[in-house]
């Protein structure tokens, strides 16, 4: 197999290498681990911004750093009854001095609960970072006074709360050196809100608002358990690192956190996180401290999830293993920004925060714990905010569909003859023209025609037999593709823009299962070493494929797809989202599935029988 090491436009770390980087000593469970640290890129002024594209010159999106300038003023000319107050500044429990802004009403003196947004992103976006775009929302939809992914003051302060938007360790002015989406995050954020909590201008109630980067700190923040935090509102929110961000179970996947550490505004240094995925490969102690502490969040809390994005993963593990015994979880089918911007989520959102901030009775208890949007085809849902009792959901059948490799299809009953199907390298894919399936092809499918309507919600597994040809290693990724009756690819529209749906990797040489994180609906690789594929063997491995909740219609067919290499024809996906694959030289590894008689490959689903049974009008419990 490969080793790890430094990959394109990634620049790797060595010891010498004293210019762009240092290391800091950190105890970890008793033990220094070496954290590796990059030399950031130090913000610049607006007026700087501009200089550089009139030179035609590249601003990284979140570079801005206005110039400090603490003041007190009307938040916009159209908005006289909201006020800002600029580059306010507290310290945290070792000393370091963070800044902030804070937006409040203007016309009450009363302390107002808080509504903390916490993410390196910078605090006033507005000013010059027009790099990013809140794609799927309409213009002036969002104030200016809104960090990026996070509460809208423009909203918020209508409705009689604070909003606090902080520049974390390192970032902006903000001193010391910036650490990502770990434990240290954490404790800062917890010393904030427990600071905030004892001021004039709070009510001694804060909770923590934002989707994807900003949602990614409250489950690290709220795990610290600060006495003032009241609620959280997590909406979309990568949990495991190693899992879901650095690596796609145990594929790297640099480039996108590459472009967060290079954009972001720290005049000091920021953690390196990619390079220490090269020095720390196997999910260790250093990338436990990058996983939420679920456990330890027990306040309120209203979690989303969305089923076209890759936070997917880290909501859902969110919602299943925090401890809050006042929960709720709503799946839906949008991209996030216009998900937290929708103005009917945003009351949704307030109603939940009028009852655990205000104390407002107002019947927020009756809300369905779960909340499903049980997607069909293109933009059409078959339901909108289904009500389910929990998820997964308790009534799930768990249904196997055994991969036949002579037929390239599936059954429901296991298949008896044995049979294989090779295929290799990536093949260039036209998702608008059908795959046709040939043996050392770079794609595969497997087939299966539902006879009636089945509604498939939750964790998928796939259980497959394989065997690597020429090489010791076989890098795998599998998507879930519905296709109509006759016979045509039906994506789904995610922003109006085609996503095939369900997807999941795996990596042959990463076959051990974590047992104390692995169900029988989602198992979860350990990650603790690579066993390389010897020759002539053939393993059996278990992959999860990520949650869906989706309608196949009778006569509509079901396809596993499964390639040596990532099928990309999603609209969010760029080279930032790329794999860095191991399947050995072009045409070297052949990747072999076989199926039938001892080698009882399937896919397994999730799925939902109606809740009452005509005729016998029995509750499923």
């Amino acid at each position: 197999m490969k080793k790890y090491t430094a990959w394109p436009g990634i620049i790797g770390y060595t010891p010498e290498d004293t210019e762009h980087f240092k290391t800091v000593k950190r105890e970890i469970n008793g033990k220094e681990v070496d954290i590796i640290f990059r030399k950031g890129t130090p913000g610049i002024t607006y007026e700087v911004a501009n200089q550089l594209r009139a030179e035609g010159k590249m601003v990284p999106d979140f570079s801005i750093c206005p110039d400090l300038n603490p003041r007190t003023y009307i938040a916009t000319s159209v908005a006289p009854h909201i006020i800002c107050e600029q580059d306010l500044s507290m310290k945290t429990r070792d000393g370091v001095r963070l800044y902030f802004d804070l937006y409040r009403p203007a016309n009450t003196t009363e302390p107002l609960p808080l509504i903390v947004c916490w993410a390196p992103f910078g605090k006033r976006p507005h000013e010059g970072q027009d790099g990013w775009k809140l794609m799927g929302v309409p213009p002036q939809t969002v104030s200016e006074m809104s960090k990026f992914e996070a509460a809208d003051p423009g909203y918020w302060c209508r409705y009689g709360y604070a909003v606090a938007n902080v520049d974390p360790r390192g970032v902006g002015h903000s001193e010391g050196d910036t650490v990502l989406w770990g434990e240290e995050d954490g404790k800062d954020g917890a010393d904030f809100i427990d600071w905030a909590g004892e001021q004039s201008w709070c009510n001694g109630r804060v909770t923590l608002f934002g989707n994807s980067g900003v949602c990614m700190v409250i489950w690290r923040i709220a795990a610290e358990q600060p006495k003032h935090l009241a609620c959280i509102g997590a909406w979309e929110g990568t949990g495991d690192m190693y899992r879901e961000s650095l690596t796609y179970n145990g594929i790297p996947r640099p480039f996108f956190e590459g472009m967060i550490v290079g954009s972001c505004a720290c005049s000091n240094y920021i953690e390196d996180n990619i390079n220490m995925l090269i020095a720390h490969p196997f999910y260790d102690d250093f990338w436990k401290t990058k996983t939420p502490h679920w456990e330890k969040i027990k306040v309120p809390a209203y979690v989303c999830a969305g089923l076209c994005h890759f936070h997917l993963r880290g909501s859902c593990e969110g919602f299943r293993k925090i401890r809050s015994p006042k929960k709720w979880f709503r799946m839906h089918r949008d991209m996030e920004w216009p998900d937290t911007y929708n103005p009917d989520n945003m009351d949704d959102l307030r109603k939940f925060y009028d009852r655990y901030l205000k104390d407002v009775r107002n019947g927020w208890e009756f809300t369905p714990k779960v909340r499903v949007d049980v997607m069909d085809a293109y933009g059409f849902d078959y339901a909108h905010n289904q009500e389910e009792d929990n998820f997964p959901i308790p009534r799930t059948q768990y249904t196997k569909f055994y991969l036949d490799a002579s037929k390239m299809g599936m059954s429901l009953e296991p298949v008896a003859e044995e049979s294989e199907v090779v295929y290799n390298n990536y093949v260039e894919y036209n998702p608008d023209v059908q795959f046709e399936v040939t043996k050392d092809s770079g794609m595969i499918n497997f087939d299966y025609k539902f006879n009636k309507d089945t509604e498939i919600i939750g964790y998928m597994k796939l259980h497959l037999w394989i065997e690597c040809r020429g090489y010791d290693n076989m890098d795998m990724f599998f998507r879930i593709k519905k296709l109509g009756v006759d016979g045509e690819y039906l994506p789904l529209h995610c922003m109006k823009e085609p996503f095939t749906g369900a997807w999941g990797q795996g990596r042959g040489a990463r076959r051990e299962l974590d047992p104390k994180l692995s169900t029988d609906y989602c198992p979860v690789q350990a990650h603790q070493k690579d066993e390389p594929m010897e020759q002539g063997v053939v393993y059996p491995v278990d992959y999860e494929i990520q949650p869906t909740a989706r309608i196949w219609h009778k006569g509509e067919t079901l396809r596993l797809q499964i390639s040596a290499d990532f099928i990309v024809n999603e609209w969010y996906e760029d080279v930032r989202m790329a794999f860095v694959t191991d399947n050995g030289e072009k045409g070297e590894a052949k990747h072999v599935i076989h199926t039938g008689g001892q080698y009882d490959s399937y896919l397994q689903l999730p799925v939902i029988p109606p809740k009452y049974v005509a005729g016998d009008y029995v509750i499923d419990k």
